[in-house]
């Protein structure tokens, strides 16, 4: 419970008196038995709608501070996380952790395109690997929108270069890329509260702290089994009833013993 409601690695040891390569340990594990689970489970989904949003974290230290060794190198500097998020169930089917390339965002789509029964509305920020990798991935068999913000004041400047948060958001543009997408619809409002969540229940996403991540796979296996909690054993506010249970995929609220029994089923699996 400690892991997923947003302490830091340090602070699981303190209250529990664990010492910190168990608690790593079974983060790793656990984390990754969490991955395979949904992997398995999260197929055939019949959502209608799906918002697309990305994610900024730093692995071992900012980009600006690498060691000329590793420099450029996988798993040091940034580590952004892709996400996709059913704006109904809010149910998050699939995330793929990776560099903000076209590499990762051609095999975050392919992951989501294979998970969906039907034709579904999908909605992206501006990012612009996302035009070629959902047609590469769905074709013509998708109602594909992307929704522009527009930011005001200088980027050049040194105010706006040392601003924590961007400029002042002036307004946005919707981008029909394919299909007929319903305007309505056209939104990452959901998505973009669900990078709140991960900011506010994962420590090593907390911004301004020394909790980030020092190696990329604790990285991976804290988002998976944050996840995991998300998905199947969190009670969603707004549904009264977990995402995975609003999408038919689950049949009940799990319990943290129930997760945790994860690393059972993945030993037999």
């Amino acid at each position: 419970m400690a892991l997923v409601e947003g302490n830091s690695i340090r602070a699981v040891c303190r209250m529990t008196g664990v010492a910190k390569d168990t608690v790593l340990k079974l983060l790793v594990d656990l984390g990754s038995a969490c991955e395979r689970y949904q992997d398995v489970t999260l197929r055939n989904l019949k959502s209608k709608r799906i918002q697309l949003d990305e994610i900024w974290a730093f692995v071992y230290a900012k980009a600006t501070n690498l060691p000329e060794q590793h420099a450029g190198e996988w798993g040091y500097g940034d580590v952004w996380t892709w996400t996709a998020l059913d704006a109904d169930t809010k149910l998050v089917p699939s995330w793929a952790v990776g560099r903000r390339d076209a590499f990762t965002g051609h095999a975050f789509i392919r992951d989501l395109a294979s998970r969906l029964a039907h034709r579904i509305q999908l909605t992206s920020d501006g990012n612009k690997t996302y035009l070629e990798a959902v047609e590469g991935a769905s074709g013509a068999d998708v109602d594909s929108a992307m929704l522009v913000k527009m930011y005001g004041g200088d980027s050049g400047s040194r105010e706006a270069q040392a601003k924590y948060s961007p400029g002042e958001c002036l307004g946005t543009r919707e981008v029909c890329i394919t299909g007929r997408p319903d305007p309505k619809h056209i939104s990452t409002s959901y998505v973009e509260r669900q990078t709140l969540t991960m900011r506010m229940q994962m420590r090593r996403f907390t911004r301004l702290t020394n909790a980030f991540s020092k190696k990329v796979d604790n990285h991976k296996a804290a988002i998976a089994l944050h996840y995991m909690w998300y998905n199947f054993g969190r009670i969603h506010q707004t549904l009264r009833v977990t995402p995975a249970m609003e999408a038919g995929v689950s049949d009940h609220v799990w319990s943290v013993e129930e997760v945790v029994g994860l690393l059972d089923w993945a030993k037999s699996n």
